[in-house]
């Protein structure tokens, strides 16, 4: 996982950019049918040869002009959506194809400016039909083309496209995109490289109403809100999944809890600080197990191999809230993982060939080295995923339950994947003049 946080980072900004719509559109709804071509980039060393990448996405959205929810306001009122893609990555052999499903949202960028220009982010799941394969040793067996890009089936998928309106009419526009698309699986399984494409697109959105009983009336009164404020505390736990190390590659779990505490402003944006604390099952059994490096470099893990397999730190939350849906992203700081020293060194290493004095030939796996990126990376954590909340975050319930799905990472690549269940208690809501 690289560069998440940076792009979620966009997305909040752009709606920084967005102006307030001069009137209600006379349509309610939105398909576009699109045509992408584009490059992934080489994940790897030996990575298989692609041609030109293909995509075919079909799309169906809603304007959100007659939304009085209160985020609908903030944001500017945004389009939302879902998209299905199907991807040809130019080399069917050993990348094969992959079929996509994202929602997604859209927003006017630079409205003042640039009336026709519309940012597009989007965050689903991608299906492949090839994975990488795993192949003995010796060295010398490895195949040249090795598309150690995807080793799942399923994979997180990310997107952020730029489109520009060249034709524009009431019932249908034709549209210019550029953008990034991404696709890993959130350290479910090793190698996870992840897929990363460049493209360029042309579509066509046709604009229809849903209910068509009675028109859009493009005087409707919309509300104003006044600003207002509200503190939170959550509480939330959580049950993930990774793997250790390309020779340790099953799955195993990740169990962590968390607390956070600070402001919802406006009914939409959330910001707080936190605690959290996670336990490793794979570094538990790594110890338990008498691991090879663990023996050799840190028998002190053995006096407590639980104490050597947690992890815990501190965090700053934000949190953009949609009626029922949440998009969440953290920035922390991990005060103890003892254990990642001996992870990054089985997963940054290097298998070397090399001949003995006798002629015979043997291979020798080289640790990995803790440089200043290591240390960065041991720092640093971020989570980035999806919630529902059971009662609408529109109403401000006092209490509110939640799931959620994240990807968990160390700097900007990905640690594990969760599925988390919390509670949220809101106090005294404030109305400010």
């Amino acid at each position: 996982m690289t560069k998440y946080t940076t792009w979620f980072l966009l997305f909040i900004a752009c709606t920084l950019f967005a102006q307030q719509q001069d009137s209600i559109p006379k349509f309610s709804h939105f398909t576009t049918a699109e045509f992408l071509l584009g490059k992934t980039q080489e994940a790897n060393s030996g990575f298989p040869d692609t041609g030109l990448q293909k995509s075919v996405v079909l799309s169906f959205g809603k304007y959100q002009d007659q939304n009085t929810d209160e985020w609908a306001y903030r944001l500017k009122h945004p389009r939302t959506g879902i998209s299905f893609a199907v991807t040809d990555y130019g080399n069917p052999e050993y990348i094969g194809y992959s079929a996509s499903i994202i929602p997604f949202m859209e927003f006017d960028f630079l409205r003042k400016n640039h009336k026709d220009l519309k940012m597009h982010v989007g965050v689903g799941a991608s299906y492949f039909t090839n994975k990488y394969v795993s192949v003995p040793f010796p060295l010398n067996n490895i195949p040249e083309n090795t598309n150690r890009a995807v080793s799942t089936k399923i994979t997180w998928a990310f997107d952020l496209f730029l489109y520009y309106e060249f034709i524009k009419k009431e019932e249908a526009s034709w549209r210019l995109g550029a953008g990034y698309f991404h696709q890993s699986n959130g350290h479910t399984r090793l190698p996870n490289q992840g897929l990363n494409s460049f493209l360029f697109s042309i579509s066509r959105q046709s604009n229809y109403n849903y209910k068509k009983r009675k028109p859009i009336i493009d005087t409707l009164t919309k509300p104003v809100y006044t600003k207002n404020t509200q503190n939170y505390f959550t509480f939330r736990t959580g049950a993930g999944i990774n793997v250790l190390s390309e020779k340790v590659n099953d799955r195993k779990g990740v169990y962590s809890v968390a607390a956070s505490y600070g402001k919802i402003i406006n009914k939409t944006f959330k910001i707080g600080v936190g605690f959290y604390y996670r336990f490793y099952q794979h570094y538990y059994d790594y110890i338990k197990n008498d691991g090879d490096l663990v023996i050799e470099q840190y028998p002190y893990f053995q006096d407590n191999p639980y104490k050597y397999s947690t992890n815990y730190g501190i965090f700053i939350t934000s949190e953009l809230l949609l009626g029922h849906i949440g998009f969440e992203v953290d920035l922390g700081y991990n005060i103890y993982k003892p254990f990642y020293e001996v992870e990054w060194k089985l997963n940054q290493g290097f298998y070397w060939e090399f001949t003995n004095d006798d002629g015979t030939t043997e291979i020798k796996y080289v640790l990995g080295e803790l440089d200043g990126y290591y240390k960065l990376k041991k720092a640093v954590s971020a989570r980035l995923g999806l919630k529902y909340y059971l009662l609408s975050n529109q109403k401000s319930p006092e209490s509110n339950i939640f799931i959620g799905v994240h990807i968990n990472a160390n700097l900007g690549q990905a640690d594990f994947t969760e599925l988390s269940l919390g509670y949220v208690h809101r106090f005294q809501f404030k109305r400010k003049k």
